[in-house]
């Protein structure tokens, strides 16, 4: 299903359904007190954002250190991929929904509400700020704790009243603290309205670096040398361009010609990079057009040439990325990898990596222009916030790393 099905389907069905296990939840709360019980085995659910479940593992670590927790996770089975790269969550314990269509969709749900069950659930975290699916899951989990973002007086979407700790939803701290904030709801001894009143430090938020051994290294670079023979990895050094954003919200996209032009001005006064142009295997063809275009043998078609699990093995060998703001500006936050990522639609100060990472934002008026309470869907067929950043002010950003011994010499232009 595409994501505009998929928004209409959550709204004409979510709501009715949402409110009447609302109803259902009240009557039976009046015949039976509800239970306490202590989070032992906890269920986060994030469903359709494949850079979240980076943003999230700090979360996730906090969970499982401070209420010494066992974790689980659902997501869509297409990004179950990313939720492994850090592999804080056990495979055994990620539950995996198809979303390609309703009717897979609906089985895969009913599987959920026995699984959760036969895995004995007690507590849910819902990660996502707008789904009224997931505040369906996390209801009919079965889990008497039910963590979740809250509308409380502001006008975001009805999500029904099917949560024990509401947390408020903070839209002027990073996602990540607003993660955090969730879990300490569940770390507090009392009732608190809206949870929770705690302080998230810039310490919290920090992501592990992942090392690779020998070998791994070793066969990327020999993969690199399959795709470009010349490759020499003790004289070439490899720069990633990633021009591709999912289809969730296309217009992160900076435009192909400017990457084209960015690319001809790293190889111009960089002879001796190699630019590898990333992607999924969808995005092949679209990349191999580019490196027509580009017309240089040193820029090499790379898309679809790494499963999503490999590519911080070649964030490891490489000296930056270039890339939209999309996952791999999330995945490469678990390596020293300099990356820079490219802000229009979305602002870097909620959604920015973890990472060595370096935003690139004109910060227009207009932009960012969504949101929780916009279901992230824009009315924007002419992102000039992506068409405001120059060629000029990416290439000056990369520079410094690009050309280290060239600090002091004149821009070229």
């Amino acid at each position: 299903m595409n994501v505009d099905t998929m928004r209409t389907i959550d709204r004409w069905a979510g709501i009715p359904l949402t409110f009447l296990l609302t109803c259902w939840q009240r009557l039976h709360r009046l015949v039976r007190r509800p239970d306490v019980r202590s989070p032992k085995r906890i269920l986060f659910i994030e469903l359709s954002e494949m850079g979240s479940t980076i943003l999230v593992d700090p979360a996730l670590r906090k969970a499982r250190e401070h209420l010494d927790a066992e974790l689980f996770f659902v997501i869509f089975k297409k990004n179950r991929p990313s939720l492994d790269l850090i592999g804080t969550i056990p495979g055994s314990n990620t539950f995996t929904l198809r979303e390609d269509n309703l009717l897979h969709l609906v089985a895969d749900t009913l599987r959920f509400l026995r699984w959760t069950r036969h895995r004995r659930i007690d507590t849910v975290v819902d990660l996502e700020l707008f789904s009224r699916f997931t505040a369906l899951l996390t209801g009919l989990s079965g889990a008497v704790n039910r963590v979740g973002f809250y509308s409380f007086h502001n006008e975001g979407l009805y999500r029904g009243e099917l949560l024990t700790h509401r947390v408020a939803y903070n839209p002027h701290i990073h996602i990540a603290k607003n993660f955090i904030a969730l879990v300490n709801s569940l770390l507090t001894d009392s009732e608190e309205i809206p949870y929770s009143k705690q302080v998230v430090d810039d310490a919290e938020i920090r992501l592990p670096t992942i090392t690779f051994s020998e070998r791994e290294l070793d066969n990327m670079h020999e993969l690199v040398r399959r795709h470009c023979p010349d490759y020499d990895r003790d004289r070439h050094r490899l720069v990633l361009i990633n021009p591709n954003a999912s289809e969730l919200l296309p217009q992160r996209r900076w435009m192909r010609d400017r990457y084209e032009e960015l690319v001809r001005r790293i190889l111009e006064c960089a002879p001796d990079v190699l630019v590898l142009l990333t992607g999924a295997p969808s995005e092949k063809e679209e990349a191999a057009a580019m490196r027509g275009r580009i017309g240089d043998p040193r820029c090499i078609n790379f898309a679809g040439a790494l499963s999503l699990g490999k590519l911080p093995v070649l964030y490891s060998i490489a000296t930056l990325m270039v890339t939209n703001d999309s996952g791999p500006g999330h995945f490469s936050a678990i390596t020293p990898l300099p990356t820079f990522v490219l802000f229009g639609p979305e602002t870097p100060a909620l959604y920015g990596s973890l990472g060595n990472s370096t935003p690139i934002f004109a910060g227009l008026a207009c932009s960012p222009c969504v949101s929780a309470a916009n279901h992230r869907k824009t009315p924007c067929t002419d992102n000039r916030c992506l068409q405001a950043i120059t060629v000029e002010q990416v290439f000056a950003a990369i520079r410094p790393v690009l050309l280290p011994g060239a600090e002091n010499e004149a821009p070229l232009t």
